[in-house]
């Protein structure tokens, strides 16, 4: 049996332009559809369902599930008075390698526009992010990971909206927008407040941008939810309650 990658690579040059990735779904010899991303010094090969390298760590689907359920079967078990339960040094570091598989998978959905793929590993981060947020004992290693937030909240948001312009529904994507600007801003005043960290305008400028190019090829200029936070403000609760029946409508279409 062949143990090189010569075949795989052959006709695959590592060429990018700057800031693109290269991938490609493929199907291999048992039948499953796998990612591959070109790299310089050859490939890498990450699982399309469940984790990326294909391991249940400690038999459940994720790391993130495994971490909660030591949190929740640990607190259940000390009760009440003592000290919360705390993620361990080999914790973090296992964390931090479910980070890195889930962000390399997430940037090849993106580059193959499979912007639902790209949603749920982005949501899978961010749950992570909050996981280690609120159980991670070392506060300098909580604060690395939150630095990296707003990009998987780009990435998100992102989704959100092509997701929707795929499915022909461009004030959704307008709304997904909104929402990740507004997550994103919070999330940059946040980092304010820390020392030597200064906001990143550059992921809000892109989504801005992303929002009037939408708005202008579509002629949207205010959507249904933007209408009906317009009618809550002026306290015009009829208007608000026949909006709130047109978007139950437009969802469900």
């Amino acid at each position: 049996m062949r143990r090189d990658i010569d075949e795989a690579l052959y006709g695959w040059p590592y060429e990018p332009e700057p800031g693109e990735a290269i991938a490609r779904e493929i199907r291999a010899r048992d039948g499953r559809n796998v990612l591959q991303i070109r790299i310089e010094l050859g490939l890498m090969q990450l699982e399309v369902e469940g984790r990326p390298d294909g391991v249940r760590p400690h038999s459940f689907p994720t790391f993130l599930d495994y971490l909660r359920h030591r949190a929740s079967t640990r607190s259940s078990a000390q009760g009440g008075g003592k000290s919360p339960w705390s993620m361990s040094t080999e914790h973090c570091a296992e964390a931090d390698r479910e980070f890195a598989q889930f962000y390399h998978r997430r940037i090849a959905w993106l580059t193959l526009h499979r912007y639902d793929k790209a949603l749920e590993d982005a949501e899978h981060s961010l749950a992570l992010m909050d996981f280690v947020k609120k159980y991670a004992g070392d506060p300098d290693y909580v604060t690395n990971h939150e630095r990296y937030r707003g990009l998987v909240l780009l990435h998100k948001t992102q989704a959100s909206a092509a997701l929707a312009l795929e499915r022909r529904k461009p004030e959704q994507a307008i709304d997904a927008i909104r929402e990740g600007l507004e997550r994103l801003t919070e999330h940059q005043q946040a980092l304010v407040s820390e020392p030597d960290e200064t906001p990143n305008e550059a992921y809000l400028e892109q989504l801005r941008h992303l929002e009037r190019e939408i708005r202008k090829e579509f002629a949207v200029e205010k959507t249904l939810r933007e209408q009906l936070d317009e009618a809550v403000a002026d306290e015009d609760y009829e208007l608000a309650a026949r909006l709130r029946d047109q978007i139950k409508a437009q969802t469900r279409r």
